[in-house]
């Protein structure tokens, strides 16, 4: 199976998910999707409630984009020490199913290849290393074709977490924690962000023949409705 990598550096997440929502909709090959060096923003799942789930005063001293991505899953500070990955994949290139549940396990399974990291697994719909968090998913699945997009935290700042309000709705085994005693960090756990990609990139070429693709080159039009957006919040 083929599998179209492309490496982003210094591409904000906004620029990101519109890429992934055109290659999405638009491309019908395999992808997979690095990024590193995001300017901070905070983004939200296609039906998130900003008033639910964003403390507002916070963000405007911040003066972050507040961006609705075009998949579901919660609501995340990113910011340059957040790593991004993105599986965009054709169903039947897969033996397993494209449900939600199968595919957050195949991923999991592929990390846990990728990297040398005790104690990694998925728990609920988070990545996690022991009882914390490291790694939240969203999922888009449509006819053809499912996407699952990861951010890890490589480091985080309380301050820019605290835009976040705590959602009605979270894991069990968050347990009431705060973000600050819930969430851990990659850079405890591997040498540099290098490291982290060049795991990922050696576990993707035991498993699938890898064509490298640049960022230029790829498209900026889209035939298909975008969803992603940039929120003006009065």
């Amino acid at each position: 199976m083929i599998v179209h990598l492309i490496h982003l550096k210094n591409v904000s997440i906004f620029d990101q998910l519109l890429l992934e929502e055109r290659l999405l909709r638009d491309d019908t090959r395999n992808f997979c999707i690095l990024n590193e060096g995001s300017s901070p923003a905070i983004v939200m799942g296609i039906s998130g409630k900003p008033e639910e789930l964003i403390h507002f005063p916070t963000a405007q001293n911040l003066n972050f984009p507040i961006i609705q991505r075009f998949s579901g899953g919660g609501t995340v500070v990113v910011d340059e020490d957040t790593l991004f990955v993105t599986f965009l994949c054709n169903k039947k290139e897969f033996e397993f199913p494209a449900y939600p549940e199968k595919i957050m396990k195949w991923t999991e399974g592929f990390y846990q290849k990728a990297f040398p990291i005790h104690e990694f697994a998925l728990r609920e719909n988070d990545f996690v290393i022991g009882d914390f968090k490291c790694g939240g998913n969203a999922q888009y699945i449509k006819k053809e074709r499912w996407l699952q997009h990861t951010s890890f935290l490589w480091n985080f700042c309380p301050q820019k977490m605290g835009s976040l309000l705590i959602p009605r709705k979270t894991p069990e085994y968050r347990e009431g924690r705060s973000h600050g005693d819930f969430l851990c960090t990659l850079n405890k756990k591997l040498p540099s962000k290098e490291a982290f990609f060049e795991h990922i990139k050696k576990e993707l070429s035991m498993q699938f023949e890898i064509v490298d693709l640049e960022y230029a080159d790829m498209q900026n039009t889209s035939e298909s409705r975008i969803q992603t957006k940039i929120l003006e919040l009065h």
